[in-house]
């Protein structure tokens, strides 16, 4: 026996506990349709010149991060830039948390940063961050929408926001952040295929080569 093995037993187990996530979320009855809604909405806004907006705490911040970039950046292929932005600079976080208490920190970045138009794509695994229900409620008083990548029921925030999307069986918060960062890789790669369909090679249904966001000019 190598000194690897011992290991084995837990490491397959915890695979086979994301793989029953994952078959959770896809049998779930509006887990694809939610998705497609998602992906409705990031497209509409960035066709009509406005932007994404992400916000969440520990790891959900990373995946609002990871998100921001893939739009800013590159996904598959050169594109123009679009306009994503995470609520993440620690100097700002930390001076709204010291004015004004850690609650406040993306309902007050929303304020400063958020217009009329915009989508806020809000992550809490437990759907209760008190910080993302005020950024949520925020973004209602301004008249952006938002989207809300949860978990364990949803919690609050699932009647908050306008576009649910729930990740059922995981009771922990790594199993449904998995599930969180595949949503929000594939909603990307599904706007692309819409605003830039010659990134694949093909034009979709529905694309808009000559958008706002294909042209450039929604940045």
């Amino acid at each position: 026996m190598t000194g690897a093995e011992p290991f084995l037993p837990a490491i397959r187990r915890s695979f086979d506990e994301a793989r029953a996530t994952l078959a959770a979320f896809l049998d779930a009855p509006d887990g694809l349709a939610s998705v497609a809604r998602f992906a409705q909405e990031a497209a509409a806004t960035l066709e009509r010149g406005g932007k994404l907006l992400a916000c969440g705490n520990g790891g959900s911040m990373c995946d609002a991060m990871h998100f921001a970039e893939e739009w800013t950046g590159r996904f598959r292929g050169d594109r123009a830039a679009l306009p994503a932005l995470a609520f993440s600079d620690p100097s700002q976080l930390t001076c709204i948390a010291n004015d004004f208490g850690y609650d406040q920190v993306f309902a007050r970045s929303l304020e400063a940063l958020g217009r009329e138009g915009d989508l806020l794509v809000a992550l809490s695994t437990s759907g209760n961050s008190p910080n993302v229900l005020l950024a949520v409620a925020a973004a209602r008083r301004r008249g952006i929408k938002s989207i809300g990548l949860l978990g364990k029921g949803g919690g609050k925030l699932r009647d908050l926001v306008d576009v649910p999307i729930v990740v059922p069986h995981a009771e922990t918060s790594d199993r449904i952040q998995e599930v969180h960062i595949k949503v929000l890789h594939i909603v990307i790669e599904a706007v692309e295929r819409r605003l830039f369909p010659g990134n694949y090679g093909c034009t979709e249904p529905g694309s808009s080569p000559n958008s706002n966001a294909s042209r450039g000019r929604g940045t």
